[in-house]
C-alpha cells in the first residue's frame, strides 16, 4: 500500500509540476512582453519578502501530521477530529498574524524596492500579495488530513485543474485590460477557490470531520506538538530568512531590474525543484508510516537508500540539464538581454542540487518528527547565508549571493543530517555518510563540468540548432554514465521496476479508455 500510494503521488505530482512549469513559462514570457522586466522584478521582491511572513506558520502543519500519522494507522477518528479542530484554530490564527505582521514592512518598502522605473503604487501591490498570502492559510489545513492518509494525488489532481485556469484567465486578462492589479486579483480569488475545494473533498471523505461533538486533545499530544512547534519555529525562521533574503539582498546591491533578470531563472530552478523533489517528497506519509511500524536500521536504511538515489539520479541529471540548456533557452524564452553570465549559473546551478539532495534527509527527519534536537542550525544557517552572501558579493558580484548560499548550507550537511537522520533514524556511522555523500557530490560535479564541455565543442549559428543539441547532449551524457555506473546496483534494479510498474499502470488505464 505504501508503495502504490508512494507511486500515485509522484505520477500526480510530476504531471502537476510540469503543468505548472509549462504554464508558468508560457504566461511569463507573455508577461514580460506585455508589462516588462520592473514588474517582473516586483513580482519576485515581493514574494521573497512574504516568504519571510511564512514562518508564523511556525511548523504547525508539520506536527500536527506527524502526530496524524498513528491515529489513521489505528483508525482512532476521536484523536483525528481532536486534531483537526486544533488545526483548524492554529491556521485562523496564523492568517491574522501573517496579515497583521506583513504590514509592518510598508514603511520599509521604498528603501527594499529602491527606485521604481514603471508607474505603480508598489504599496498598493504588495497589500495584494500580503493579502493572497494572509488568505492562503483559510480553509486549507483540512488538506493535510489527505495528505496524512498518504493520497495528496487527490490534492494534485485538484491543483492541477486550478494551475490552468488561473493562468488562461490572467493571460486573457492581461491581453484584454494590461492592469497589472487585476493579474494579481484574479489570483487571489483563484486561490481562495482551491482551498475552498480541497476544503470540500476532505470533509466528503471523511465525514468524521462534520460531527460537532470533539474531544478535546489530550494534554500529553498538546505538549509534544508544543514542544514540536517550538523547535520548528528556528526552523521557520531559518527556512524563511535563507529563501526570502536573496532577492532582497539582489534587489538592494543591484537593483530590482537584476531581480528580474534572476527570476526568470529562479522560476525555471524553482519549477524543476518542485517537479523533482516532489517525487521525493510525496512518500514522506509513507516514510512516515514506515518509521512507525519498523524499528529495524536495516530496513530502514534500505528504503532510503532506495529514495536517495532516485534523488541523486533526478538531482544530477536536472541539474546537467539546467546548466546546459538554460542560456539558449532564455534566449529563445524572453530574449538575449536576460542571459546571465555562465558562472553565475553554474553557482545557481551547484546551489540547487546541494536543495535537491536535501530532500531525502528532510524527508525522514519530518517523518521521524525530528525538529526539536536541531532547532538552533537553521537560525545559524541563515545568519551565515547573509553574512557570506554580502562579503561574496563584494568579491564575486551576483554569484556571491548563491555562494554565500550554498556556504550556509554546510551547517546541515555538516551537521543535522549526519547526526539526526543518518545516526539515529537510520543508525549509520558517520565515516559511512560522508565517504556517500562525498562521493555523490564529487560525480555530479565530474558529470556537469563534462557535459558542458562537450556541449562548447558542438557550436551553432542558429539557436534553436544549439538548443537542441545542448538538449540532446544533456539528455545522453549523464544518463549513459550513470547507467554505467549503477547498472548492477540493487537500487537502479529497484528503479528500474518502480518505472515498469508506473509504465504499466498507465498502459492499463490507457487500454481501459
Amino acid at each position: 500500500m505504501r508503495t502504490s500510494n508512494s507511486i500515485k503521488n509522484s505520477l500526480t505530482s510530476t504531471i502537476s509540476s510540469v503543468v505548472t512549469m509549462l504554464c508558468g513559462f508560457i504566461a511569463q514570457a507573455i508577461f514580460i512582453r506585455i508589462l516588462g522586466a520592473e514588474y517582473l522584478g516586483l513580482n519576485g521582491l515581493f514574494t521573497n519578502i512574504l516568504t519571510i511572513l511564512s514562518f508564523f506558520e511556525l511548523g504547525i502543519g508539520n506536527a500536527i501530521v506527524f502526530h496524524l500519522y498513528k491515529p489513521i494507522a489505528n483508525n482512532d477518528t476521536e484523536k483525528i477530529k481532536s486534531l483537526m479542530l486544533f488545526y483548524k484554530k492554529a491556521y485562523n490564527i496564523i492568517s491574522i498574524l501573517v496579515f497583521v505582521f506583513g504590514l509592518t514592512f510598508i514603511p520599509f518598502l521604498k528603501y527594499i524596492v529602491g527606485e521604481v522605473a514603471v508607474d505603480v503604487n508598489i504599496y498598493v501591490i504588495y497589500l495584494m500579495f500580503l493579502i493572497s498570502t494572509a488568505t492562503s492559510y483559510t480553509l486549507s489545513y483540512r488538506r493535510n488530513l489527505i495528505y496524512a492518509n498518504q493520497k495528496n494525488y487527490i490534492i494534485n489532481i485538484v491543483h492541477i485543474l486550478y494551475v490552468i485556469i488561473l493562468n488562461v484567465t490572467q493571460i486573457i486578462f492581461l491581453f484584454i485590460t494590461k492592469n497589472y492589479y487585476l493579474y494579481l486579483g484574479i489570483k487571489i480569488a483563484y486561490q481562495i477557490l482551491e482551498n475552498f475545494v480541497c476544503y470540500i473533498i476532505a470533509s466528503r471523505m471523511y465525514p468524521i470531520l462534520k460531527e460537532n461533538e470533539i474531544q478535546k486533545l489530550d494534554k500529553s499530544t498538546t505538549k509534544d506538538i508544543f514542544k514540536k512547534v517550538k523547535a520548528l519555529i528556528y526552523h521557520k525562521l531559518g527556512y524563511s530568512i535563507v529563501c526570502g533574503t536573496d532577492n532582497i539582498i539582489i534587489s538592494s546591491f543591484f537593483g530590482v531590474a537584476a531581480v528580474g533578470l534572476y527570476t526568470n531563472y529562479n522560476m525555471i530552478i524553482s519549477s524543476l525543484n518542485t517537479l523533482f523533489s516532489q517525487i521525493i517528497t510525496s512518500t514522506t506519509a509513507s516514510v512516515g508510516n514506515l518509521l512507525v511500524e519498523k524499528n529495524n536500521f536495516k530496513e530502514r536504511f534500505k528504503v532510503f537508500d532506495r529514495i536517495r538515489f532516485i534523488n541523486f539520479w533526478l538531482a544530477t541529471f536536472s541539474g546537467i540539464c539546467t546548466l546546459v540548456i538554460m542560456e539558449p533557452f532564455i534566449k529563445i524564452w524572453v530574449g538575449e538581454k536576460y542571459v546571465l553570465p555562465t558562472f553565475v549559473l553554474a553557482m545557481i546551478v551547484l546551489n540547487y542540487f546541494q536543495n535537491m539532495m536535501r530532500n531525502t534527509y528532510n524527508t525522514f527527519k519530518d517523518s521521524g518528527g525530528i525538529w526539536y534536537e536541531d532547532r538552533y542550525i537553521p537560525i545559524i544557517e541563515s545568519l551565515l547565508n547573509i553574512i557570506f552572501s554580502i562579503v561574496f558579493l563584494k568579491f564575486f558580484d551576483l554569484a556571491g549571493v548563491f555562494m554565500g548560499t550554498i556556504v550556509s548550507s554546510l551547517a546541515l550537511w555538516c551537521y543535522s543530517y549526519p547526526k539526526f537522520a543518518y545516526k539515529l533514524l537510520l543508525g549509520r556511522s558517520y565515516k559511512d555518510y560522508l565517504k556517500e555523500t562525498l562521493a555523490q557530490l564529487l560525480l555530479f560535479i565530474i558529470l556537469a563540468v563534462g557535459t558542458l564541455y562537450i556541449s562548447k565543442i558542438f557550436t551553432f549559428n542558429n539557436i534553436w540548432a544549439q538548443l537542441i543539441s545542448n538538449a540532446l547532449i544533456s539528455l545522453i551524457v549523464p544518463n549513459i554514465i550513470l547507467f554505467i555506473i549503477f547498472r548492477k546496483t540493487d537500487n537502479f534494479k529497484y528503479l528500474l521496476g518502480i518505472i515498469k510498474r508506473v509504465i504499466s499502470k498507465f498502459t492499463k488505464v490507457k487500454t481501459k479508455n
